[in-house]
């Protein structure tokens, strides 16, 4: 095997430059970085990763309530927008998306076990697209906390498609529901991040 030895390779029309033919394998040795400049290689960027910053009560009703999700951990592009709890990447591709709400009755004629059906779901442009639901079948639970998560690969356009995180309570002897922050709870979080083009 040959070891060529150059500082850089330029195509000889300027355009585009091949390395190898199909069915190549191009190894890329231990030890070595490969470093992306441009948009060729996929980095899996943008991504955000951010939390409910306070618990936010939701009701009891079946009504699907949009999480005020507003304290970030991440937010490579600052693509996610605090004031509107939204994601709007302006990369155009397949994203996966994750979600979870941490649930916890707070009232009621049967507080600690009024829940009988919750939902966390995300939402495209204002649509719910995929969700999760745990549903008693009008029985109470027996606990007064349960934390569901979601997750789904989503189709972005990388202008004005959006992303946000609802969840839903619902309960047939009255209370309040609400959503909570504490991280030892297992917490409220939504994120996301680029995949593939």
């Amino acid at each position: 095997m040959a070891t060529l030895f150059v500082d850089k390779l330029d195509p000889q029309s300027g355009t585009a430059l091949e390395i190898g033919s199909s069915g190549d394998t191009i190894t890329i040795p231990s030890g070595a970085t490969l470093t992306n400049n441009g948009s060729g290689v996929s980095s899996n960027t943008p991504y955000f990763t951010a939390r409910l910053g306070s618990d936010q009560d939701i009701g009891y009703t079946g009504t699907y309530t949009k999480i005020n999700i507003n304290t970030e951990y991440f937010d490579s592009a600052s693509a996610f927008d605090t004031s509107n709890y939204r994601f709007t990447p302006q990369t155009a591709g397949k994203y996966f998306v994750f979600g979870q709400c941490a649930f916890e009755t707070t009232s009621g004629s049967n507080s600690g076990n009024n829940l009988v059906a919750l939902v966390t779901s995300i939402y495209k442009n204002g649509s719910n697209i995929v969700y999760q639901q745990i549903d008693r079948g009008g029985q109470l639970y027996s606990a007064s906390k349960r934390t569901i998560g979601v997750s789904m690969i989503v189709d972005m356009n990388g202008s004005s498609d959006y992303l946000e995180l609802y969840g839903m309570g619902n309960s047939n002897v009255g209370g309040s529901t609400r959503v909570t922050e504490a991280i030892g709870d297992g917490g409220t979080i939504f994120g996301a991040y680029f995949i593939a083009t």
